[in-house]
């Protein structure tokens, strides 16, 4: 089965400041330990960025920019977004439908927006999802800590089978990164 990694919207304005996710270092260095084994692996690796018309994710600013730290390479497919979804409106779908794409490993931010929505709308369209467990992250929502929504997200999408194909939640060490 081939497999392509998603990594969502690790962006400058949510990894600095009071904007910053919930141990983004840590979900940094978890993330950049999965895209080196996908990469030697020959997996496809898949940039996503999230952008608006003003503010911090504006187009080339500074926030919209990929996060420091964040491990990047010449032959990653980027992908600009404007919704939660990274499917609506873009080329995602064309990319992995090119490539015979059947299952997604997914990280990124924020767990309770464009993480959530995107693993929803990949198991709609039929691909099997891998959600690397401490691979994600978000901010307290001043109803739950990040903690608490990163461990809600994690049961709640790894119990949908109304889709027919499941989302895996497992934790980064048990990634399977096989192409």
């Amino acid at each position: 089965m081939k497999t392509a990694l998603l990594i969502i919207d690790v962006q400058q304005a949510l990894s600095v400041g009071i904007e910053a996710a919930f141990e983004i270092e840590r979900v940094i260095d978890t993330i950049n330990g999965i895209s080196t084994k996908a990469r030697a692996a020959g997996l496809p690796v898949v940039l996503i960025q999230h952008e608006e018309d003003n503010g911090d994710f504006r187009f080339g600013s500074d926030g919209w920019q990929l996060a420091e730290g964040l491990a990047a390479d010449a032959g990653d497919y980027r992908v600009r977004k404007t919704t939660p979804d990274s499917f609506h409106k873009t080329d995602l779908q064309a990319v992995l439908q090119e490539y015979d794409i059947q299952r997604l490993i997914v990280c990124g931010l924020q767990t309770d927006f464009c993480v959530d929505t995107t693993v929803r709308r990949a198991l709609a369209l039929g691909y099997e999802v891998t959600l690397v467990a401490d691979g994600h992250s978000t901010l307290d929502n001043g109803v739950l800590s990040a903690a608490q929504i990163i461990a809600h997200h994690n049961k709640v999408l790894g119990s949908m089978s109304s889709f027919g194909v499941r989302a895996r939640v497992v934790p980064a060490a048990q990634v399977s990164v096989e192409a």
